[in-house]
């Protein structure tokens, strides 16, 4: 697919760097000279300097022969004239970042009447990814498939955990609840496992259950899964602002700690049952001054990736709470693994997640479409969710009978609303959604996971 990406910012950059591996034809506009032909000769794509709403740019980027524009520059206005310059001199498919909140309640709007596929608001997404993290406190990450009546849960085995050298093979009578365990981090090691696989504390494992069997597993193995009744937030930003309104909507009281009085003052009035309070989130003093260790979870939103990871790790030291901690740039991701920090969200990342699974399902030519596309334990596992819409070579055949592809596996199967755990009896079939977890990128069809 021929594809420009308007805006060279952390989002841009990353969605070219993963959409040029996946062999599709990438352009970048930006109006930055410099930056436009490092990155271009780095990663041996096009690069095109200029203002990415002009219609002469657009048309030296190709957007004649142009599938999809991608408009993620920092301005609202400017991405969405992209995509409506886009759509008139291309007639391409078109997706723009709009970050605002009071764009929020039109985003429909917008995209219907600009006809773009697709309208992506990166701390609306971040602030939902958190919100589903406090419904399961004990777990790392939690991901959702088909319409949430799924998740997909990573957590680390507690040390004395009734998991701790347990061997899969020994769960299903030991351990009611229909779950699957998809993936096992150990270290640097990562396996996708089978029966033979044992357990051991300070793993991060991840499962795929519904949420009633998740809890109950949990119950048994001794984690605490309760929802939080109460969070303290650092950092006032966009992110803060649409976590608090679905936290205070799901009954938890949320306070708020932000540095600037004005963005305090429009926080009080825009969410009068959250308590906000003018201050020095990094400031150990007020921290306890505001009854941090009663808290019970605790999420660092500031726009400094260093006083997140400080306050967090301050956290976790005077309090048992959930911690939550934003990053934005990702170059020490190692370091930051080594920290032992809770649970952390790169809103650049959950971006690209959303935008890459739109562009596999439109290079798909098949009946099965990319319905939902995770990334986890550091983008080196890919869970997807797949619609099979077609007969295929994949569909009423038992599992156990299929030449499934070394290090995937079917994680669930979604019948007219019934969620199978399947086992080697089960079988795909038409109309089915079913989720695939996968060392291997990629996969755009259910075909895929087969051997050829």
């Amino acid at each position: 697919m021929k594809i420009i990406i308007v805006g060279l910012g952390k989002v841009g950059q990353t969605l070219a760097e993963e959409l040029s591996k996946e062999n599709n034809d990438i352009t970048v506009i930006d109006n930055r000279e410099a930056l436009v032909q490092d990155f271009s000769s780095q990663f041996d794509i096009l690069g095109v300097v200029g203002n990415g709403s002009s219609y002469s740019t657009q048309m030296e980027a190709g957007i004649e022969d142009a599938d999809l524009l991608i408009a993620v520059t920092g301005s609202d206005e400017l991405n969405l004239l992209c995509c409506l310059i886009a759509k008139k001199a291309g007639n391409c498919h078109t997706i723009a970042r709009v970050r605002k909140p009071e764009y929020n309640s039109e985003l429909n709007f917008i995209k219907e009447e600009l006809g773009l596929a697709m309208v992506i608001n990166p701390e609306l997404a971040t602030a939902e990814e958190i919100s589903r993290v406090l419904k399961f406190p004990s777990a790392i990450e939690v991901d959702s498939f088909v319409r949430s009546r799924v998740e997909l849960l990573k957590f680390r085995v507690p040390e004395h955990s009734a998991l701790n050298n347990m061997k899969l093979a020994d769960m299903p009578p030991r351990m009611r609840g229909h779950i699957l365990i998809c993936a096992v981090e150990r270290g640097d090691e990562l396996v996708i496992p089978n029966g033979d696989t044992v357990l051991q504390a300070r793993d991060r494992i991840s499962l795929v259950g519904t949420s009633a069997d998740a809890n109950e597993f949990f119950r048994q193995a001794g984690i605490v899964s309760n929802q939080v009744k109460n969070i303290l937030i650092v950092g006032g930003g966009a992110i803060a602002w649409y976590l608090a309104r679905m936290l205070i909507a799901a009954g938890i009281r949320v306070k708020i700690i932000e540095k600037d009085l004005e963005r305090c003052e429009l926080l009080s009035e825009e969410l009068p049952k959250a308590t906000v309070v003018n201050g020095d989130g990094t400031d150990r003093d007020l921290l306890l001054e505001e009854g941090l260790e009663r808290y019970e979870s605790f999420a660092a939103l500031a726009n400094i990736d260093e006083e997140n990871i400080l306050v967090s790790l301050y956290a976790k030291k005077v309090g048992k709470m959930k911690v939550i901690t934003k990053i934005n740039r990702i170059t020490f991701d190692e370091v930051i693994q080594e920290l032992d920090l809770d649970t952390v969200v790169h809103p650049k990342n959950i971006t690209s997640e959303y935008i890459i699974r739109y562009v596999r399902s439109m290079r798909n030519s098949l009946g099965s479409n990319v319905e939902t596309l995770h990334r986890i334990f550091n983008n080196r596992v890919e869970a997807l969710e797949f619609i099979i819409r077609e007969k295929s070579r994949a569909t009423d055949i038992q599992l156990q009978d299929l030449r499934i592809r070394s290090g995937i596996l079917v994680a669930s199967i979604n019948r007219r609303g019934k969620v199978i755990i399947p086992r080697g009896t089960d079988m795909m079939k038409k109309g089915d959604a079913v989720v695939i977890i996968t060392q291997s990128t990629g996969l755009n069809d259910i075909d895929d996971i087969l051997v050829k």
